[in-house]
């Protein structure tokens, strides 16, 4: 059988899904914009790691990071065009998942 050659694009895009939190900070901010505590809080990461995701998700223009100037500084992250253009892929998985994954593992 002819292996198929992987797409250099798909593979780093499952390269970026796979990476840890990824995915499930993705499907959070499909809720809205929302701030780090929240971000931490919903997902129970540490920030150290959240900070790392979010920074990693910032240089591949899928979240966006808005400093907004009050006393105190708020900081909001948010998905961009190229993040929300990620939400049918995962309602797909979630979809998926739901026919098909046993969480009683």
């Amino acid at each position: 059988m002819e292996q198929r050659k992987i797409c250099p694009r798909f593979e780093k895009a499952l390269k970026i899904l796979n990476h840890r939190w990824n995915t499930l900070l993705i499907y959070q901010l499909l809720e809205g914009p929302q701030r780090f505590s929240s971000i931490k809080s919903k997902l129970n990461i540490s920030s150290r790691v959240l900070t790392e995701r979010l920074k990693e998700l910032e240089i591949e223009h899928i979240v966006i990071r808005t400093v907004i100037p009050s006393t105190p500084v708020v900081i909001e992250y948010e998905l961009t065009a190229k993040g929300h253009a990620l939400a049918p892929v995962l309602q797909a998985i979630e979809q998926w998942s739901s026919m098909w994954i046993d969480t009683d593992e």
